[in-house]
């Protein structure tokens, strides 16, 4: 049997590494919101993922089925996305990272530069 030279070995390395770096946290789907206020659908939207209110329980905040929150995310590790977020409606953008679990979700968004963020969390609806 003939030993694998470096360049084999690296070359299966970075192949490997490649095929790992593809495979990323999809936060895709239908989720309710922890406070029971909203369900809303998560799917991508040309080269973004677009978070639309489907449903909304207490539209005092302004919230309204319909609206849109467009998201540009890129991976941060296997189970984690970050970028920024959109929202049209308020012409606001957000700093957001979305950690995907299984049958869960937990978002923050941060404006002024991470000084004031919140977190929300989210279960699957399907």
């Amino acid at each position: 049997m003939k030993t694998p030279t470096f360049a084999t070995v690296a070359l299966l390395l970075l192949t490997a590494a490649a095929a790992g770096a593809q495979q990323s946290a999809d936060p895709s789907g239908v989720w309710l919101r922890d406070d029971g206020n909203a369900r809303v659908r998560i799917a991508p939207c040309g080269n973004d993922i677009c978070a639309t209110n489907l449903w909304i329980g207490d539209t005092s905040k302004g919230e309204a089925a319909g609206d849109v929150l467009v998201m540009s995310l890129k991976p941060k590790s296997a189970d984690t996305l970050s970028g920024s977020a959109y929202d049209k409606k308020r012409d606001r953008t957000y700093s957001i990272t979305v950690q995907v679990s299984d049958g869960a979700l937990l978002t923050r968004g941060c404006i002024l530069g991470g000084v004031l963020c919140r977190n929300v969390r989210w279960k699957s609806a399907q």
